[in-house]
């Protein structure tokens, strides 16, 4: 196998390692939230939305693009919070139709009750990878993998052939990921 191959290759491998870390963190990440939400009378989801809106109201969409989901998921969630008591939609100036969704004082007092659970479980997490500055490595990496993720979905896919643009042909048959070295 020439050099080329094999780092292709390597890539491939270290792509479907890095999907499956992280859809296991994922799923590590909200096992660990519906605890801490739980005695707050919150779920992961309704405390995500809810936490989203903390520091300024921002409409559906905003919430679903910065969070990476669909807005409709949002949307439901946000009804369920204001429909709870949680949140409640107020006029957006900037848009006639799509309102603004904001916390109410029961929704911020929600969250509060969540901060000594999440305070003590951010402090066990960061001394297990290296205090705070590992930590912050941590989210570094992560924070440049979703950079790039971005970059890389918003550019235009390549097909087998190399060629890009709407005369490239067929897009080819996905190819299952490599999951064992």
């Amino acid at each position: 196998m020439s050099g080329a191959a094999e780092e292709g290759g390597g890539r491939q491998d270290l792509f479907s390692r890095s999907a499956l870390a992280v859809f296991r963190l994922n799923g590590q990440y909200l096992g660990v939230a519906e605890e801490l939400a739980g005695p707050a009378g919150l779920t992961a989801a309704r405390w995500q939305v809810l936490g989203a809106v903390l520091r300024e109201p921002l409409p559906v969409s905003g919430i679903a693009r910065a969070m990476g989901i669909t807005r409709q998921s949002v949307q439901r969630i946000a009804d369920l919070l204001v429909e709870r008591g949680l949140a409640e939609y107020v006029p957006n100036p900037a848009h006639r139709r799509a309102k603004l969704l904001r916390p109410t004082g029961e929704g911020f007092d929600a969250v509060r009750r969540i901060g000594p659970g999440h305070a003590a479980f951010a402090d066990r997490l960061a001394d297990t990878v290296g205090g705070l500055e590992g930590l912050a490595e941590t989210v570094g990496v992560l924070e440049r993998l979703i950079a790039a993720m971005e970059t890389v979905t918003e550019a235009p896919a390549e097909t087998v052939t190399g060629v890009t643009g709407a005369g490239a042909g067929p897009a080819p048959e996905p190819v299952p990921p490599v999951t064992e070295p």
